[in-house]
């Protein structure tokens, strides 16, 4: 079973329906702790402010999270689902992440390079520097286009898995083990967002 996380701010309905088209038949979308800890995969889908998975805490999803990855589930947070794999955001600095993942997610500063930087970041950009053994993006080559639409981004890190460039290079994907993220929206990124989710499925 594929546990998809509701927190109330996630895009489930898009999510649910890749991955049913992709063939996965047994999908929960669920604010249960005994679902995730029970699932053979989660998902945690998210956009919005960062401040709005305080509810994944207060419902035990959080603690629920940290028992299934340690069992060795496989887990892929989307968009601030990936986000909320770090310590925390300064989105919403009063609200903790997962910390799996060291730092803090921060905004895209307001100028790069001499240049405004417009924020948010909206639309179709580039995977760069793919880990060579990252199992999330397996057959995806550089270069090609994902989807996002964000405002606050993870600094590149040793567990970066793909990095873009928009003020900068930020992380676009990263992996330690059975642990995943992206900070694009793959049930948006047509056959690339397709080869990721189906990579996921297959672990």
């Amino acid at each position: 079973m594929i546990a998809v996380i509701d927190y109330k701010a996630g895009n489930l309905t898009s999510v649910v329906k890749a991955l049913r088209f992709l063939g996965a038949t047994d999908v929960l979308v669920t604010q249960s702790p005994d679902d995730v800890l029970r699932a053979d995969k989660v998902v945690l889908p998210g956009v919005g402010h960062f401040q709005s998975t305080q509810l994944l805490a207060d419902l035990g999803l959080t603690q629920a999270t940290r028992e299934a990855v340690a069992k060795g589930t496989p887990f892929l947070g989307i968009c601030v689902g990936l986000q909320w794999l770090y310590a925390g955001s300064t989105e919403a600095p009063d609200t903790a992440g997962l910390a799996h993942f060291a730092g803090q997610c921060e905004r895209f500063p307001a100028t790069f390079e001499n240049s405004e930087l417009k924020s948010p970041h909206v639309g179709w950009n580039s995977l760069e520097n793919i880990r060579p053994d990252s199992r999330l993006l397996a057959g995806i080559a550089p270069g090609s286009f994902v989807y996002y639409t964000h405002s606050w981004r993870a600094l590149i890190s040793a567990d970066t898995a793909a990095a873009t460039l928009y003020g900068g290079p930020f992380t676009a994907a990263v992996e330690r083990n059975n642990v995943m993220g992206v900070q694009f929206h793959p049930e948006k990124s047509a056959e690339t967002g397709l080869k990721v989710l189906t990579n996921f499925l297959n672990l």
